[in-house]
């Protein structure tokens, strides 16, 4: 048994810190403030070539893993960047697993490279307004019209949408679901940005399809099977989103700690005082433990087994570590925690990012209780 990262992952940890090391914590304070992708950071990968490290290197990738991939997303939300950053390209490094292993060769050909070099954007449209976690009630709907689908419906909560060249499309077709692939066409979609709590860098919107033409050659696999084929990212999602909780939560502690060394109060550093020493390092140990859960499931997701309570898990604990964290960090900072220059404020409103999607706390609960514990299924 090793815990110990390879030459190899530390290396990609150490390369990540120095990309994102050019964008510090005024470009990100600027983010928040104004809005708008992250494009600089965005290219910056891409010209390195990290936007593909999980995606076959035939197609211009690394042919790299979850937990290579986990390594470079942790390091990114670690450097300051949080979940603006990591959420910029959160999209490359899961979302197309579907056209990697349901897509044929044309479209792996067609639809990887110009992701994997930064040439597109993709958002990933399966929520919708009235069904939330219940995927298979979704409402939206591609109806078979000669060489092409029609597509109407409405979806919500799909970031980057504002945008994105490419939309990986979940909708309702005949008895079952159907995956699709293809042009985010602005003349048939409307987009309307969701004004929100945190994460601004990145945006979140309600998307509107009016009859959006697909053609079949988008369509990915078998028609009405696109709900198993989401599946294969689901996992993966959940350790990315496990590994980059972990990676806010430090950074927010960090500072933390930093403060504390220096603050002085009645002539003593803060941290000297107790009621500031135990919760910061309750926060560091409740990061270790998700931050082993988070690779323990990657680990075995490269392997070939069977993930789906670790990965649930990973993402439960790292988002209620991350939470705690930042929130400690804004009370260790007291008032200038709640401003905007120092930054935890910002951590603290983006570690709900972690909690909320893309699953609850309370579906991951029943999850376990169900899936691990054997207990009856309670909804």
């Amino acid at each position: 048994m090793d815990f110990a990262f390879t030459q190899e992952q530390e290396q990609i940890r150490e390369a990540i810190a120095k990309v994102c090391a050019r964008f510090d914590d005024a470009y990100w304070l600027s983010r928040d403030k104004a809005g708008g992708f992250p494009t600089e950071l965005h290219q910056a990968l891409a010209k390195d070539g990290w936007l593909g490290i999980a995606m076959p290197e035939q197609y211009g990738g690394s042919g790299l893993g979850i937990t290579e991939a986990a390594v470079m997303m942790q390091a990114i939300a670690e450097s300051g960047a949080g979940f603006s950053g990591a959420s910029a390209v959160h999209m490359n490094i899961f979302g197309l697993n579907p056209v990697v292993v349901f897509g044929n060769d044309e479209q792996k050909r067609r639809m990887l490279p110009p992701l994997i070099a930064g040439k597109e954007r993709a958002c990933f449209a399966v929520t919708e307004p009235n069904t939330g976690l219940d995927t298979r009630s979704i409402k939206t709907e591609a109806v078979k019209k000669g060489k092409n689908y029609i597509v109407t419906g409405q979806k919500v909560w799909i970031s980057t949408a504002q945008v994105a060249e490419k939309v990986l499309l979940l909708t309702k077709s005949g008895s079952g679901l159907t995956l699709f692939y293809t042009d985010f066409d602005r003349k048939y979609i409307e987009v309307r940005e969701i004004d929100k709590m945190g994460r601004m860098a990145v945006d979140s919107n309600q998307v509107f399809f009016d009859g959006l033409p697909v053609p079949e050659a988008d369509r990915l696999g078998e028609e009405g099977k696109g709900f198993e084929y989401i599946l294969h990212g689901m996992n993966p999602e959940r350790i990315l989103i496990g590994a980059e909780s972990v990676g806010l939560g430090r950074c927010a502690l960090k500072r933390a700690a930093a403060y504390a060394k220096e603050r002085v109060v009645f002539n003593r550093p803060i941290g000297k005082n107790q009621a500031i020493q135990h919760p910061l390092a309750a926060n560091w140990m409740a990061l270790e433990a998700a931050n082993l859960m988070a690779f323990k499931a990657a680990w075995l997701y490269d392997t070939g087994k069977q993930c789906g309570a670790e990965a649930n898990s990973a993402k439960y604990l790292a988002g209620e570590a991350c939470f705690d964290a930042c929130q400690q960090a804004v009370m260790t900072l007291g008032g200038f925690g709640y401003a905007k220059e120092y930054h935890v404020e910002r951590y603290l409103r983006e570690s709900l990012v972690g909690r909320i999607a893309p699953v609850s706390p309370q579906l991951i609960l029943c999850f376990i209780a169900e899936r691990v514990l054997g207990l009856p299924k309670s909804y």
